[in-house]
C-alpha cells in the first residue's frame, strides 16, 4: 500500500502552489477585509485549469481524477480559504450534477464555459426551513405547458451571484409520491431568468471573499427541458454530489490545518521569550507536535477517501470514507485555528496575522455540506447501527 500521491500529482501540486502564493496569498488578507470575489484571479485559475480537471475531455475538460481536484483545493485553501470554497463549490456543486445527470444538450450549452472557468455555476438546496433536513424542501416548480414555473427560495448558496455566474441548480417540490413523501427534482435556472432574484450577500463570519448570497424565485419561469436527470430524483442526485463534495471539503481543511502549522513553526522559532525562541518551550512545542499530527491524520484520511472514489469503489464505500475524511479534517481545522492563535499570542488576536483570518474561516467546514452531526450519523448507519 502507497501512502504517497504520484509523481504527476506532487508536480501538479507545484504548479498550483506556485500560483496560489504568487497571485492568491499577496491579496487574501484584503479580499477578506473587503469582502471582494476576484472575478480575474478566478478567471486565472480557470486558465490553470482546476475547474475542469474532473470534466470530460470532449466537453474542455482534463477528464483528471478526483485526487487532482483535492490537491488543488488543499493548495488553495492552503492560503485562502474563500478561493478554496469557491473552486470546490463550483466543480463539486456547479460542474459535476450537471456532467453526472445532465443531457447532451445541458452538457454542451453549460459545460464548456464552466470547466475553463468563464462561468461558474451554483447549487440551490439549503432553504430557511430546509437544512441538514432538506427533505423538507418547500421551493416548488410546477409544470405549465412546456414551462417549470419556480416559486420558494434558498439561502447559504455559494457562487450564486458573482458576474460570471451562468446559472443556479435548484431542487424543488415537483409532486407527491405514492407514499406521501415530496417528489423532489432538480432543475436549472439561468442567471437572470426572469422572477429570479439573487438577494444581497451575507455578511458573514468567515469566507468572506467567497461569493454566497439568498435566492428567491417568483414564478420563474424555465423551459420543460431544464430539468435535470430523473424527475423525482433530484435529492438522490444531489445526495450522490454530496460524497465528492464532502472529500473535496476534507481537502480545504487540510489545507487550513497546513498553514496553521506552517505559520505556528515559523512563529515559535523567531518570537523570543525569556531569552530563547518560544518554540524551545516544551508548552509551545508539544501543541505544534498536535498540529503535525492532525495533518497528517488529516491527510491521510482525505486522500484515502480520494482513493476510494477514484477506484471506483461500490457507493457505500465512497460515502463512509468521505463522511469519516470530513468529520476528521474540518474538526481538526477548526482545533488547529485555535492552537495556532494561542501560539501566537496577542498577535494571532489581531487581523495582520493570517491566524485570524483562518480562525474565523474553520468554523463553517464543520457545518458546509452536511455538518459534524450528520457525518456521524452517516458513518454510524455504515456500521449498521439503526441510528435516527
Amino acid at each position: 500500500m502507497s501512502f504517497e500521491l504520484s509523481s504527476d500529482h506532487e508536480t501538479f501540486r507545484k504548479v498550483v502552489r506556485e500560483f496560489a502564493e504568487a497571485e492568491i496569498a499577496p491579496h487574501a488578507a484584503r479580499w477578506d477585509r473587503e469582502h471582494h470575489f476576484p472575478v480575474d484571479v478566478v478567471r486565472a485559475m480557470g486558465d490553470l485549469g482546476v475547474f475542469g480537471l474532473t470534466a470530460p475531455e470532449e466537453y474542455g475538460g482534463a477528464g483528471g481524477d478526483f485526487t487532482s481536484l483535492c490537491v488543488a483545493i488543499e493548495e488553495i485553501g492552503r492560503v485562502d480559504q474563500s478561493l478554496g470554497i469557491t473552486v470546490e463549490a463550483a466543480v463539486g456543486l456547479g460542474i459535476n450534477p450537471i456532467v453526472m445527470y445532465g443531457t447532451e444538450e445541458q452538457k454542451q450549452r453549460w459545460l464548456p464555459d464552466l470547466v475553463v472557468g468563464r462561468a461558474l455555476a451554483a447549487f440551490g438546496l439549503t432553504e430557511p426551513g430546509a437544512g441538514s433536513d432538506a427533505g423538507q424542501t418547500a421551493t416548488r416548480a410546477v409544470l405549465d405547458g412546456d414551462q417549470w414555473v419556480i416559486d420558494g427560495a434558498k439561502q447559504f448558496i455559494t457562487n450564486s451571484g458573482t458576474p460570471i455566474t451562468s446559472c443556479v441548480t435548484v431542487t424543488a417540490r415537483t409532486g407527491t409520491l405514492a407514499d406521501g413523501h415530496p417528489e423532489i427534482s432538480t432543475i436549472i435556472v439561468p442567471a437572470g431568468t426572469s422572477g429570479f432574484t439573487v438577494e444581497p450577500s451575507y455578511d458573514k463570519l468567515g469566507w468572506r471573499a467567497s461569493d454566497t448570497h439568498p435566492l428567491t424565485f417568483t414564478g420563474c419561469r424555465v423551459p420543460v427541458d431544464h430539468l435535470l436527470g430523473e424527475r423525482g430524483r433530484g435529492f438522490a442526485q444531489f445526495l450522490a454530489a454530496l460524497d465528492d463534495g464532502r472529500i473535496a471539503i476534507a481537502a480545504l481543511a487540510l489545507g487550513c490545518i497546513e498553514a496553521m502549522l506552517e505559520q505556528s513553526v515559523a512563529y515559535a522559532k523567531e518570537r523570543t521569550a525569556f531569552g530563547v525562541p518560544i518554540g524551545a518551550k516544551q508548552g509551545v512545542a508539544f501543541q505544534i507536535a498536535d498540529l503535525k499530527v492532525m495533518a497528517d491524520a488529516a491527510r491521510l484520511l482525505t486522500y484515502r477517501a480520494a482513493a476510494v472514489r477514484d477506484a471506483g469503489r461500490p457507493h457505500a464505500d465512497v460515502k463512509q470514507a468521505a463522511a469519516v475524511a470530513k468529520l476528521y479534517a474540518t474538526e481538526a481545522a477548526v482545533t488547529a485555528t485555535r492552537i495556532a492563535t494561542q501560539v501566537h499570542g496577542g498577535y494571532g488576536f489581531m487581523e495582520e496575522y493570517p491566524v485570524a483570518r483562518f480562525y474565523r474561516d474553520a468554523k463553517v467546514l464543520e457545518i458546509g455540506e452536511g455538518t459534524s452531526e450528520v457525518q456521524r450519523l452517516l458513518i454510524g448507519r455504515s456500521l449498521g447501527l439503526p441510528v435516527e
